[in-house]
């Protein structure tokens, strides 16, 4: 049998064929059934129907078989960073799309449209079923226009990223999470409830993963680490969202812009906290800002 298996493997799905082959091919296949009318398009609908609840109950017998065993689940996590096993498992419904990746592409359809009438909006983050996002240019106002226009994004949100109830839009400051070292001005604002002092700017080297034990003004404490990928910082919850592990040895790769967790090889964006192992598990960031050449971050809540 596993002769047969290793000749299927290799015959069947050649190691060369790239995900974007694949799903082109696909494609042109789905395109070719829609043009068929009457008995041939049930027939083909109906196969692929078949074809689809064969596929996806085998899948779900080898992921759930995997996932109850630790070794299974960790060769499970490998196999999803392959691009072909994550279309397929996507394509069936066995893992989550990535919400982050899903909102930014549901604000790219509304940005043209926002754009025309003097306006943008970008997501700030995703927590517990709410998007927070700012609005800026004509999008701030208070017009019947602007009102219109943060409701167009309300509702792109909710219906294209799974798990969004809610949209709540932010005051434009602080500034963004992300700081260009070379972009850094000095500002001298009085201490405000949240937020916890860092360090100076110098000890957090470029590409680099510096730990931290914040306290801020208000008494709330948290675990942070913060990522410094050529000149912008990152700030984040010191907890791989795998098993919860701390990020304090995590590695980055400067040139791939990822951040590696050292204790079962999770792979995230460096500075968005993406997960590219396992789609929906992300880092949370917290929000950085600099003053006076001192990193600023406001513990989370």
């Amino acid at each position: 049998m596993s002769e047969v298996i290793d000749r299927a493997g290799s015959d069947l799905l050649p190691e060369d064929r790239e995900v974007e082959e694949l799903a082109g091919a696909l494609d042109r296949a789905i395109a070719a059934v829609e043009l068929l009318d009457g008995a041939p398009r049930a027939a083909a609908d109906a196969l692929r129907a078949g074809l689809d609840d064969v596929h996806r109950a085998m899948l779900v017998h080898v992921v759930r078989s995997l996932k109850a065993d630790e070794r299974g689940r960790e060769l499970l996590f490998e196999l999803v960073d392959d691009p072909r096993v994550r279309m397929v498992l996507l394509m069936h419904g066995l893992i989550r799309p990535d919400p982050l990746t899903a909102a930014r592409e549901a604000l790219d359809a509304v940005r043209p449209q926002l754009q025309s009438h003097g306006g943008d909006v970008s997501l700030d983050r995703i927590e517990d079923g709410v998007a927070y996002v700012r609005l800026s240019g004509a999008c701030n106002g208070c017009s019947m226009s602007a009102v219109t226009m943060r409701n167009g994004v309300e509702q792109a949100l909710k219906e294209r990223v799974p798990g969004v109830l809610g949209v709540e839009v932010l005051p434009n400051e602080p500034g963004p999470a992300l700081i260009g070292l070379s972009e850094i001005g000095l500002r001298t604002v009085g201490p405000q409830p949240g937020w916890a002092d860092a360090g100076p700017i110098g000890d957090f080297a470029l590409g680099e993963v510096s730990q931290r034990d914040l306290t801020a003004d208000d008494g709330s404490r948290q675990d942070a680490v913060v990522v410094n990928l050529a000149g912008q910082l990152a700030a984040y919850i010191n907890s791989c969202p795998h098993l919860g592990n701390s990020l304090d040895d995590a590695e980055i790769d400067v040139v791939a812009g990822t951040l590696t967790c050292q204790w079962h090889g999770f792979c995230f964006d460096a500075l968005s906290g993406e997960c590219q192992t396992l789609p929906g598990a992300q880092l949370r960031q917290l929000p950085l800002r600099v003053e006076d050449g001192r990193v600023l971050i406001r513990v989370a809540g």
